[in-house]
């Protein structure tokens, strides 16, 4: 384990709860990755997959967690930090929801929970990396006050780094 202290994993918002994975989050998982146009993965590969995120978690200290609507209960994407393409010293932020609750703050306040977790740990530094074409997110990480860092070329274009200083 790092110097850092371990993430919340239970978090709260006005209309949001972000929580550890339950095996049952499998279905909605799995077509929330359908939805990206990458094909539809077996339950039995989000269940690992899954698992692989609950053992991450417990060696990092840091998580990616499910996003369920206070009022209606329903799972509609995730949120969290991971080390993704960065560090556990400064890893970046994730998160995907599905397309039906774009455009309603979702991802901002889910975001903003996790932000404040995150500094709780002790770190200086979040990234965050969005595909070049990927508007939304963009517009998500400016109101979190990621600021652009650098550009790379990857298999599947150009993939914009980002940077934010936490308190």
């Amino acid at each position: 384990m790092s110097t850092y202290e371990a993430m919340s994993f239970h978090l709260e918002t006005e209309r949001l709860i972000l929580r550890p994975w339950a095996e049952s989050d499998a279905v909605e998982l799995r077509a929330l990755r359908a939805e990206r146009g990458e094909g539809t993965s077996t339950l039995e590969y989000t269940r690992t997959l899954i698992a692989k995120l609950l053992t991450a978690t417990e060696t990092t200290g840091i998580a990616l967690l499910p996003i369920q609507r206070r009022d209606e209960g329903d799972f509609i994407g995730y949120c969290g930090v991971i080390i993704g393409r960065s560090t556990l010293e400064e890893p970046e932020i994730a998160y995907e929801l599905f397309r039906q609750v774009h455009g309603h703050g979702y991802a901002t306040e889910a975001a903003r929970a996790v932000l404040d977790a995150a500094a709780a740990t002790g770190r200086e530094r979040l990234g965050a990396t969005v595909d070049a074409g990927n508007a939304p997110s963009f517009r998500v990480l400016e109101k979190l006050g990621f600021e652009r860092d650098h550009v790379s070329m990857e298999d599947k274009g150009e993939v914009v780094w980002l940077t934010r200083l936490l308190p």
